[in-house]
């Protein structure tokens, strides 16, 4: 899954009809209630009011005739605030909260702490030039993806929101200073994907409007968007792109803080680095373990090149992915998995256009507090009908049938979807808004391997020798994804701390993730901006520790449907969070 990360969790939580009652709040004394009354005025009076579009995505409306505001004097009064909320929050002390409501305030503290991490010394508003023309489209698409409201009045808001994003496009003009050029390449391509996202779709969305002033003046609000992005494509080319020489690493104590505010992870690089090693190593040897039982004449990359071969047609990639969905829901009922809420599947359609260059497939759903619009969508990157036949056949590599099957696992069943629907047991605000990407990436990563280890896809006891390789090709499959993620873990501590190049990392996918070299190259683009996109294998490998100290905590009367409904109950805040919560420790989370 990859989504655009903000503070507050911008892939947003689903907010659907769910089957098991809800956990009441924990009750809150003096000091847990001045907390959170100082938690509710931080989100309704400050962040919604200055990120609107989020608000949109969780499904609150009072914003949606906003715009976030690039300018830089919005960024030095964002900071500003956030130094002034840094220091109410810390003048709360742990001490005095219950157990919930100190993990809420380590939580806030965090993310503020991130932002202000982010706005300082990453300073993206200065470095990419995609966070603006990838940005407008984003809050476009929030405002048109989901029918909340009667077409005319959400066009009427997308209008007052498309008056604005000119402005912001020339405020990147002022604000960008010698970006790294892999950023303005990036930027660049997404841009005529972008243009035509506001040519054709925007519009197509709103083709039932019947209000003849508000189409009209939504042709003038679009029309401008459109001819402003074309502006800025034309001064990224031949102004920006000259002198954009900048280095898009983080540098090994940015990224070290950046892992410790988001995951709650503070040991070494080192020590982190060693760790993800040594699952590469692992996920190596049994993939050649595998392999050679599949195929002992051939090595580990041939019978790779066999597994990646067989593959739908591009026209057929978006219905093979449906049709994982109901055995699924079947095999997790029916193995006791996970409480799976009562909802509809996602739908299944095209990657968005903004979206394309740096994700093959994601999870949009309705936020916590949407009660209309709440249908959910998985997404899937299709290859660009432009391409010849050898580079669609690369990329297509990344969807063969096993694979499928894994993807589906990871972002529906049991992964982020059924991840999403349990939010409403999550009793307060803070806990249904703010988490980590260890958590939530962590937990669908994991589901991957748990499906497996539980029995998905085996052979039945009187097998034939197909069903039997059947099965030993969706666990080369798995293994594959989780080299993929092991590549990631990898290349973000080398590239961010400068011991690995953008063509090396590239290579890497390739070699030690066993990717193909076009996904190498789109997943290396990520991880130039996604910089702690490792949150994948680290989040699984917590996952997996937790579960294994539980085991040995009960015993006999250790249940895994028991221990996955405990933890979907705690959000999706860092691990170290939910060990606290569920083992009653501060024991180490690896």
């Amino acid at each position: 899954m990859n989504t655009r990360y903000l503070p507050l969790w911008i892939a947003a939580l689903a907010s659907l009809s769910f089957t098991p009652q809800a956990s009441a709040a924990p009750a809150a004394g003096a000091a847990d209630t001045a907390l959170l009354q100082l938690s509710e005025e931080y989100l309704d009076k400050w962040y919604f009011p200055t990120h609107p579009s989020e608000a949109t995505q969780v499904g609150i409306h009072d914003f949606d005739m906003q715009l976030e505001d690039y300018s830089r004097a919005a960024v030095d009064a964002h900071i500003a605030s956030l130094h002034a909320y840094e220091r109410r929050f810390a003048a709360h002390s742990s001490s005095a909260l219950s157990e919930h409501y100190a993990a809420n305030l380590q939580l806030l503290l965090n993310s503020v702490r991130s932002q202000l991490l982010t706005l300082e010394k990453i300073r993206p508003w200065e470095k990419n030039p995609d966070l603006y023309s990838s940005g407008l489209a984003s809050s476009a698409f929030i405002s048109m993806a989901r029918r909340y409201a009667p077409t005319n009045e959400r066009l009427r808001r997308m209008v007052e929101r498309e008056k604005l994003m000119p402005a912001q496009l020339m405020a990147a003009r002022a604000n960008l200073v010698n970006p790294p050029p892999i950023y303005t390449q990036i930027a660049l391509q997404q841009l005529p994907d972008i243009i035509a996202f506001f040519k054709n779709d925007v519009p197509t969305a709103f083709s039932d409007a019947d209000d003849a002033r508000i189409s009209s003046e939504f042709a003038a609000s679009n029309a401008a968007v459109i001819a402003a992005l074309e502006s800025y494509q034309q001064w990224l080319k031949a102004d920006l792109q000259p002198r954009s020489h900048g280095d898009y690493r983080l540098g090994a104590a940015v990224f070290s803080r950046k892992v410790q505010l988001d995951e709650m992870v503070d040991m070494p690089l080192a020590k982190l680095r060693q760790i993800g090693l040594a699952n590469l190593r692992l996920n190596q040897r049994e993939f050649a373990r595998i392999a050679h039982d599949l195929e002992p004449g051939k090595t580990p990359r041939q019978v790779l090149e066999q597994l990646t071969s067989n593959h739908p047609a591009p026209a057929n990639l978006l219905q093979s992915v449906r049709d994982q969905f109901e055995g699924l829901r079947q095999f997790l009922a029916k193995h006791s998995i996970i409480t799976v809420p009562d909802a509809a599947p996602p739908t299944v359609e095209e990657t968005p256009a903004f979206m394309r260059a740096t994700t093959s497939a994601s999870m949009d759903t309705p936020g916590p507090f949407e009660t209309t619009a709440t249908e959910a969508y998985f997404n899937v990157t299709l290859p660009d009908p432009s391409w010849d036949q050898a580079t669609t056949e690369n990329f297509m590599t990344q969807w063969n049938y096993p694979l499928i099957s894994n993807v589906a696992v990871h972002e529906a069943y049991p992964g982020h979807y059924i991840q999403f629907l349990w939010m409403h047991q999550v009793p307060d605000r803070v806990r249904k808004l703010v988490g980590a990407n260890s958590n939530a990436e962590g937990w669908a990563h994991y589901c991957e391997q748990m499906m497996l280890e539980e029995g998905l896809g085996a052979p039945p006891a009187n097998a034939t020798g197909q069903q039997r390789r059947e099965a030993q090709w969706l666990k080369l499959a798995q293994l594959q994804d989780a080299l993929l993620r092991n590549a990631r873990y990898m290349v973000a501590i080398g590239m961010h701390t400068g011991s690995m190049s953008f063509d090396q990392a590239v290579d890497y996918f390739v070699k030690e993730g066993f990717q193909s070299r076009k996904v190498a190259e789109a997943e290396t683009k990520r991880g130039t901006s996604d910089a702690t996109y490792l949150y994948y294998t680290l989040g699984k490998l917590q996952v997996l520790q937790l579960r294994a100290d539980l085991k040995k905590l009960q015993g006999a009367s250790f249940d895994l449907k028991a221990f996955h409904d405990a933890f979907m109950r705690e959000g999706f805040p860092p691990l170290k969070i939910v060990r606290r919560a569920m083992l009653h420790d501060d024991s180490p989370t690896l």
